[in-house]
């Protein structure tokens, strides 16, 4: 008779218990898929992470509330990076090997994605939507990082051509911040300049979290361009404005849509000669977050309102993150895994959101090259420009 002693039995169940945890799939139970989220939730960017955090929410405790996705609820950890990249990463590893989550979603910012974004392509962890149109997240091709907005390269693109085409603009200066976010907006000014056979007359910068503008306006203010575009976050930009008018110097702005163009106009609002702000020209990758024509928008405000929350672009955004997930997940069933994920996004050649198209195929890792124009209108809020805006 073969006789197995207690030892060797204890030593059994613990190589079997261990090699069950070797092959579950992090984040996932019978009752829950955890997502994580490092964000700027603190500091002078803090409205970007907290609108992409409680966008992301309404989405997660839209679908709880009906159930789950094949009987599992979303669940969001989210970290505060306060917009610096060593922080970023660091939430970064803390989420994937204390937290175990099952993907990362939802990132604010450039100079934290580059941080952040190789260490869940390194853990072969889905990085899913992330509040930056960086090329460093398109190019090289990684499976792992999913895109849903349009790139920076587009977004500039679009403000060029509606500063040079339509309002005859020939004198475009570049205000920026000193990173590769800011560097990576200016380049794609450059490059729209270049296709019309132009070049910045100006340009200047500052240093990320601070509001030390007054050396770059002065950069800036030395070429007389007739238009200024601008890449950096509210904050900074809103004090770029204020001290233009203090020095009487009046161009048309512009800004890509990483400004947050409600928090920037609340930002501006809260400063002297703010009606210099008027007009200020900014590009964004959503729809605008009021048009409940569109079925995204109208569950959005719903949801969001139902969480406390203000309808704003930032949140819109976070929002379809959110929504975008739940729906790869609804796709691939009741046994989700990351790779399951990313096969699916590969796969999502047209993918439907809420009447917000989204299209992925292998080898491109965005999903919506939509770009929209709008401006402030001078009363704390924004209206469509160029055309119609939904």
């Amino acid at each position: 008779m073969f006789v197995i002693s207690g030892f060797r039995i204890a030593a059994l169940l613990l190589t079997l218990v261990l090699a069950s945890t070797a092959n579950a799939e992090d984040g996932i139970t019978s009752d829950r898929i955890l997502f994580g989220q490092s964000a700027a939730l603190s500091g002078p960017a803090q409205a970007l992470g907290q609108g992409m955090r409680d966008g992301i929410q309404a989405a997660f405790d839209e679908v709880n509330t009906a159930g789950g996705v094949h009987g599992r609820h979303l669940e969001l950890v989210s970290r505060d990076d306060q917009y610096e990249p060593e922080a970023a990463a660091q939430n970064t590893r803390y989420l994937l090997f204390e937290h175990r989550v099952f993907a990362l979603i939802g990132a604010v910012g450039t100079p934290t994605s580059k941080a952040a974004a190789p260490e869940a392509v390194k853990a072969d962890t889905p990085y899913i939507g992330a509040f930056t149109g960086a090329e460093l997240l398109r190019v090289p091709y990684r499976p792992e990082i999913v895109n849903l907005r349009a790139s920076y390269f587009q977004e500039t693109e679009a403000l060029v051509a509606y500063l040079s085409d339509t309002l005859k603009k020939e004198r475009i200066g570049v205000f920026f911040q000193n990173d590769s976010f800011g560097r990576a907006g200016r380049t794609g000014v450059i490059q729209a300049l270049e296709r019309r056979s132009a070049q910045i007359v100006s340009e200047g910068s500052y240093v990320r979290n601070s509001i030390a503008v007054k050396l770059g306006l002065l950069d800036v203010m030395a070429g007389q361009p007739d238009a200024v575009i601008m890449i950096g976050a509210y904050n900074p930009l809103a004090n770029f404005i204020h001290w233009s008018a203090k020095l009487g110097f009046n161009p048309t702005f512009a800004s890509i849509s990483f400004i947050g163009s409600d928090a920037f106009a609340k930002a501006l609002a809260a400063r002297p000669l703010a009606e210099h702000g008027k007009g200020v020209i900014v590009s964004q990758v959503v729809p605008f977050p009021t048009n409940t024509k569109i079925p995204l928008v109208r569950d959005y405000v719903s949801a969001i309102r139902a969480n406390g929350g203000a309808t704003d672009f930032v949140s819109l955004e976070g929002y379809l993150a959110g929504r975008f997930a739940i729906s790869i997940l609804d796709v691939i069933g009741a046994a989700p895994t990351r790779a399951a994920f990313l096969k699916a996004v590969e796969g999502a050649k047209s993918l439907d959101v809420g009447g917000f198209p989204l299209s992925f195929v292998p080898g491109d890792s965005q999903g919506s090259e939509q770009v929209f124009l709008t401006e402030l209108d001078g009363a704390g809020g924004l209206r469509p420009i160029h055309g119609a805006v939904p």
